[in-house]
């Protein structure tokens, strides 16, 4: 079996990016496990080189690390049954002697019962079934260098807040990594909460801020009735 190509391992990221988790079987390079038994991508590591992908194998519960090379996204054919074994064909009888007499018997070999000649053949069976079974059993070593590996650390994250001159407010939330939430506008009022919650020394450092916004809304509020009563008049006076 064909161990896993680039292409195969961008198809797994997209998979697994997408919420699902993919099948894969296990290759002869695989330690610890049988070839041709499949199993459950979890996650693919970061960068993808020695053991970096997670597989659950079918059957378990523990999530095992394994390279490129130990797996494939090619199912293997079904295993056909091996045949039943051939009954023996009877001996052919001895033909006599030209010019010899042979002596009668009054007794006749018995002829093998049926379950005789089925035993044989059983036997056989079992006995190459035996080799096949004791191969496929994983060793002690090797299933004890197949330790599940710790889960990863989150590794942490930063969450500002962030107000502008106007007083509006916005959240931005980033990793180590990457950043996770762009600069997104919320509410002084959700800020306020947060902070209560928060702490009250936080909620002390973020009180002047909000109170600066509730004065610039009333000044708006204001301004806009202002507007509102003289643009009455204006309609009143076109009535007359």
């Amino acid at each position: 079996m064909s161990p896993l190509s680039s292409d195969e391992l961008r198809e797994i990221r997209d998979e697994l990016n997408a919420g699902t988790t993919p099948t894969v079987w296990f290759t002869g390079s695989a330690v610890g496990v049988p070839e041709g038994r499949s199993g459950k991508v979890i996650s693919l590591d970061e960068p993808a080189e020695g053991d970096f992908i997670q597989v659950r194998p079918a059957g378990s519960k523990d999530v095992l690390s394994f390279s490129a090379a130990e797996v494939t996204k090619v199912k293997p054919p079904r295993k056909r049954t091996a045949p039943e074994p051939a009954k023996p064909a009877p001996s052919e009888a001895k033909p006599k002697a030209v010019g010899a007499t042979l002596p009668r018997s009054t007794t006749s070999a018995k002829p093998p019962s049926s379950a005789a000649k089925q035993a044989t053949p059983a036997k056989s069976a079992a006995s190459a079934a035996k080799p096949a079974a004791e191969a496929a059993k994983p060793s002690a070593g090797a299933a004890a260098r197949r330790k599940p590996r710790p889960p990863k650390a989150v590794g942490g994250a930063t969450v500002t807040l962030t107000a502008d001159d106007e007083g509006q407010w916005s959240v931005e939330v980033s990793t180590p990594k990457k950043r996770v939430l762009k600069p997104t506008q919320v509410s002084a009022g959700a800020v306020a909460q947060a902070a209560k919650v928060l702490h009250e020394d936080v909620a002390a450092a973020v009180e002047p801020l909000i109170e600066a916004a509730r004065e610039q809304q009333r000044a708006r509020v204001e301004q806009l009735r202002a507007e509102l009563a003289a643009a009455e008049a204006a309609l009143d006076d076109l009535r007359s």
